[in-house]
């Protein structure tokens, strides 16, 4: 579990660094100039590969049982978090309908996975990711009040969006079921 923890952390401090610290996100830049965004990027990558090695490792120590509806659920909280993150940077219409939907998408992907993992590795995870996801979205809008709403996008954009959605969602499904986590209920 302390893998998971550390991992959790090198996500969430080089995210929010920008947010509760830029002085010293300029400063770290002014220093090493491009060099400062590997390491950051490297920090989050390392943050990923514990999470993935700390989940993997964690034991299974039973906080509640999830329904097996939820399953159902799930995969159509999946879809649509799937489509929320790639409108972040569509040129769909859809694209001004939310000021944040990356973050939302990726809370989104947070609660569909708590609905169907009831273990404390899970609840970790899953939980404060999806709180990291919802404390990015109070620092932008309290930095950033005033939202300029995306105002273009075309149909051809909105479809595009929509089928490359799908084949992102079947490659998560492929790796969940090579994982040997079979994603579609019976």
């Amino acid at each position: 579990m302390t893998l998971l923890i550390l991992g959790i952390a090198l996500w969430w401090l080089p995210h929010l660094l920008k947010r509760l610290a830029p002085g010293m996100r300029a400063s770290l830049q002014s220093r090493m100039g491009d060099a400062s965004k590997g390491v950051i990027a490297g920090a989050i990558v390392l943050g990923i590969v514990l999470m993935v090695f700390g989940y993997r490792a964690a034991d299974f120590t039973p906080v509640y049982d999830p329904p097996a509806w939820t399953r159902h659920l799930n995969n159509l909280l999946m879809v649509v978090s799937v489509i929320l993150f790639g409108v972040g940077s569509s040129k769909s219409p859809m694209r001004g309908w939310l000021r944040h939907p990356m973050l939302t998408g990726f809370l989104l992907w947070a609660v569909a996975h708590l609905l169907v993992n009831g273990d404390l590795a899970s609840v970790a995870l899953f939980g404060l990711l999806g709180l990291w996801a919802v404390v990015e979205m109070l620092l932008i809008n309290s930095r950033e009040p005033v939202y300029h709403r995306y105002e273009g996008g075309t149909t051809v954009g909105t479809v595009r969006l929509l089928v490359i959605s799908a084949v992102v969602f079947a490659v998560i499904a492929a790796v969940h079921t090579w994982l040997g986590y079979w994603p579609f209920p019976a």
